[in-house]
């Protein structure tokens, strides 16, 4: 099917939108007219409730939005993806990270033997690591591991690792290197025994550069710190499909845990990818990390489009991307320990979303994703939260918040942080008017005068935007369960738009670049003269011999 712009949908919407615009419609005055608004817009998803009701929306606009998911045949893309249909049409393959949390397709049998294969040799290696039965060069047990990758082979990991930190096993603390700046890796090692250190290499591909130049990295630094290259196979371990690779790195076959093509970087976490979030906490963890993204899984396939989470949330996206001209989307964890999120959900959407031609080539007709961004709350409070309410443009907000705290002898604390984040969704809602800014004005004080001045600047315009997910608690399930629903969020968005959601052919560009750069800051003249001014300018600048400044 074509791309949805100008299609009976897309029209019925656009007149929504210019209803809602013109009669000044806001979120306020249709909690009033709609006694039954939260109990219609609220939805429960496993332990994750999700509110709504505070959506630029009302039924008449909600019901023509689902109307065109419905045009756009929603329902029958959700059941080809997970019955491992090519929904990856430009590398003719199947996304099938579904099949990781239980959803084989009936056509494909053969995965859930692979998947149960994979999981038991991660439940035997975790045995191994966390009992102290695998053991260093010098028979030491193992306390510490570096998970060396990038991308997808990193973003998750080390984002569901920092979010269970109250799981974490006792005796194993597990860091993450992704980035090529030896400064990265060199900052990580310099708090590590070798003797007591594994790492993990992440690579598909086992060729990614990032990941090879740090792990080669590693692999000096081992050697240098009194480690042989007969015991790598004590230190070094790989995810990877390319098996001879990892092998000629010195990595015993035996170690080299597999990933398939059926299964894209960015939503990987759910497979061997995650060995480092099982060693930091357990097997059993992250089998219920599985078990709460099967349950989003199973709710995607099967809530009819009006209940249906994912659904809303993407369709959601597209009301305001599309109608609305909102170029960003913030999210806002109200939890420290969900401070990486924002960052792998920029990923995640990102990468998925950030295309301009459809899924046969042709230049779309409308915008695709928005800009991802965020921080944990309270912090952005103090920083950007100025901007989402007074700033100019409209800006969606994902709140989410966890009921009940880990901290259990800091509930007072707790309740201060939720109280914030209530307070700032409702404050996106409300806003403050002219008037009430002018009132307070003279309640403290102020002159008439000087109260209507300083109104102008204190005033809030609201009806902004916002959802609120609220976790029971924060643990594996109900984290597997929050992740799964973006995913299948990012899926909703890629099929109104008719675009590929797994591929990203943007990054290669980048890398195919950098090797004549790098070869022209080594002094290739033929390098250098094949660049534009600019580049060669920059490099030139780059590569003159470092000045003494202020005798330093």
């Amino acid at each position: 099917m074509t791309m949805a712009v100008g299609t009976t949908g897309w029209d019925a919407l656009a007149a929504q939108h210019l209803r809602m615009t013109q009669s000044g419609t806001t979120i306020e005055g249709m909690f009033a007219r709609d006694p039954n608004r939260i109990e219609q817009m609220t939805h429960q998803c496993g332990s994750v409730m999700v509110d709504l009701s505070k959506h630029l929306i009302d039924t008449a606009a909600l019901d023509t939005l689902l109307a065109l998911a419905d045009e756009y045949n929603l329902n029958d893309a959700i059941h080809a993806m997970f019955n491992g249909d090519v929904v990856n049409n430009t590398e003719n393959r199947p996304a099938l990270h579904v099949a990781l949390r239980g959803h084989v397709p009936a056509s494909m049998p053969h995965v859930a033997g692979t998947v149960s294969e994979t999981l038991t040799k991660m439940r035997r290696f975790i045995e191994q690591i966390q009992s102290g039965e695998w053991q260093g060069f010098t028979r030491h047990r193992i306390n510490t591991i570096v998970n060396i990758g990038i991308g997808g082979s990193d973003l998750g990991p080390a984002m569901v690792t920092a979010a269970l930190r109250p799981f974490h096993h006792p005796n194993l603390r597990c860091l993450f290197v992704s980035n090529v700046d030896p400064a990265h890796i060199r900052s990580v090692l310099k708090d590590c025994d070798a003797d007591k250190t594994l790492f993990i290499i992440a690579s598909k591909t086992f060729t990614t550069l990032e990941t090879l130049s740090n792990a080669r990295l590693a692999k000096e630094w081992y050697l240098s710190e009194g480690g042989t290259e007969q015991d790598i196979h004590r230190h070094f371990v790989a995810v990877s499909s390319n098996v001879s690779a990892a092998a000629s790195f010195g990595i015993n076959p035996d170690n080299i845990f597999p990933m398939w093509d059926w299964v894209g970087g960015r939503y990987s976490l759910w497979s061997a990818i995650g060995l480092s979030i099982a060693l930091a906490t357990s097997m059993s963890v992250f089998e219920q990390l599985l078990a709460g993204a099967a349950e989003a899984d199973s709710h995607f396939l099967t809530s009819p489009l009006k209940n249906n989470v994912p659904v809303l949330m993407g369709m959601l996206a597209v009301w305001y991307r599309n109608f609305w001209h909102c170029d960003s989307h913030v999210v806002l964890p109200y939890a420290q320990d969900l401070h990486l999120l924002p960052a792998f959900l920029q990923q995640l959407e990102m990468e998925s979303l950030g295309k301009s031609v459809d899924r046969h080539g042709c230049a779309l007709a409308a915008q695709s994703g928005p800009v991802i961004w965020g921080s944990a709350g309270t912090n952005g409070q103090h920083s950007f939260h100025q901007l989402l309410h007074q700033g100019t443009r409209m800006i969606p907000a994902d709140f989410i918040a966890v009921a009940h705290t880990s901290c259990v002898d800091d509930q007072q604390q707790h309740q201060h942080l939720l109280a914030n984040c209530l307070a700032q969704s409702r404050a996106l809602m409300c806003g403050k008017s002219y008037d009430e800014a002018r009132e307070e004005n003279i309640k403290k004080g102020l002159s008439a005068e000087q109260s209507s001045i300083l109104a102008h600047h204190r005033q809030v315009p609201g009806n902004r935007p916002s959802s609120t997910f609220v976790l029971s608690s924060l643990n594996a399930h109900a984290l597997g369960t929050l992740i799964a629903l973006y995913e299948h969020k990012v899926f909703v968005q890629s099929v109104i738009w008719n675009i590929n959601a797994f591929d990203q052919w943007g990054v290669e560009i980048g890398k195919q670049l950098s090797g004549p750069m790098f070869d022209a800051l080594g002094g290739d003249e033929q390098a250098i003269k094949s660049l534009d001014a600019s580049s060669r300018y920059l490099i030139n600048h780059m590569t003159k011999p470092e000045r003494n400044v202020h005798g330093q």
